[in-house]
């Protein structure tokens, strides 16, 4: 699919993005060749090119957004301020804010050559050491980004750290007020849940890290030559400053086999027994974090219940026809099953 004429790709206004860049980004020499790379269960990416030079575009999925989700300057802001780190992220080109020239607002990154694992038969053609160094990574990344101090970077101020656990559990009982296509009991009674269990883990004064807010196996882009080794974190549009062990709730969720509908693709972590399990990912990051994580089962069942608001949102998205590519008809099932998850989660004295 090419910038001429009409030409169009669902999302993008082909022919203005190639006048954009043209007069933006001096290294763009031809006609523009754009792919869709992944379909909308959050920001639409899209591989651009004009046959010398590759870039990433990203912008919102189609249809109607929630507020504060899919801020496409955020995740290019903390990739800009990434870069000076040991934290791989992309190269960053350039955000666009205004809507006219394709629809939405956009931001273009480097292309990183590279593996991402979407799909469990991807994952059984690794050896099991290789799965092994390949999870061990995922979690030393993770225990690396935290430890970066937001305020030397340039992250200061990029958001309220104070109140973060309790801000999210009212932000996604909130997003699922706008999103929900059903009547599901078990999300209140997640809910009501974690609202009790906030009383466990208020802010203690600890400093702030810098989180990913969506950190899990298709999010990083693996070495082309060695799987054990991440070339690039990618996908920062929930990025936030708070407690880190929001980040390793959420990446334990993605290893529960429930999660495989939203994913889109047969289950990566249970594809190859090399990978770590769960509890070997919790172990390693506390070792080399050195954190406490005797708050992880709050932070699991707020990862089930972020998802869950998530899935429902995509699903309701594939109801209305707003969404690009296969694989949407499952998303919406996996709903019940994750918030069943997050209600077996035990947390102490809840």
């Amino acid at each position: 699919m090419t910038a001429t004429g009409d030409a169009t790709v669902a999302g993008v206004d082909l022919p203005a993005l190639q006048r954009f860049l043209e007069r933006e980004v001096p290294q763009c020499a031809g006609p523009l060749d754009v792919r869709l790379l992944l379909g909308g269960r959050s920001n639409l990416t899209y591989l651009v090119t004009d046959g010398i030079h590759r870039w990433v575009l990203r912008r919102p999925p189609l249809g109607t957004l929630t507020p504060t989700a899919h801020d496409m300057d955020r995740e290019y802001r903390v990739m800009a301020a990434l870069a000076a780190t040991e934290v791989p992220v992309p190269r960053t080109v350039l955000s666009c804010a205004d809507e006219s020239v394709i629809g939405a607002p956009f931001t273009v990154v480097s292309f990183v050559d590279g593996a991402v694992l979407r799909d469990g038969d991807q994952a059984a053609g690794l050896s099991a050491d290789d799965a092994r160094r390949c999870s061990e990574a995922l979690v030393d990344q993770l225990a690396a980004l935290h430890a970066l101090d937001p305020y030397e970077i340039g992250l200061g101020g990029f958001g309220r750290p104070a109140g973060y656990l309790e801000r999210q559990v009212r932000r996604w009982r909130s997003q699922w007020d706008r999103v929900a296509t059903r009547e599901l009991p078990e999300l209140d009674a997640l809910h009501g849940k974690l609202e009790r269990g906030l009383a466990l883990v208020r802010d203690d004064g600890a400093a702030p890290a810098v989180l990913h807010g969506d950190y899990r196996l298709d999010n990083v882009i693996l070495s082309a030559d060695d799987p054990g080794w991440i070339a690039a974190i990618v996908d920062w549009e929930m990025a936030a400053l708070g407690d880190p062990l929001a980040d390793l709730g959420l990446l334990l969720v993605y290893w529960d086999p429930a999660c495989e509908p939203v994913l889109g693709g047969r289950h990566v972590p249970a594809a190859n027994p090399g990978f770590l399990s769960a509890a070997e990912l919790a172990a390693r990051y506390a070792a080399r974090s050195g954190r406490d994580v005797s708050a992880l089962p709050f932070h699991r069942a707020l990862g089930y219940f972020k998802l869950a608001v998530i899935a429902e949102g995509i699903h309701a998205r594939h109801l209305a026809g707003r969404t690009v590519g296969p694989g949407f008809d499952r998303v919406g099932s996996a709903v019940p099953a994750l918030l069943r998850s997050g209600l077996s989660v035990d947390m102490p004295r809840i």
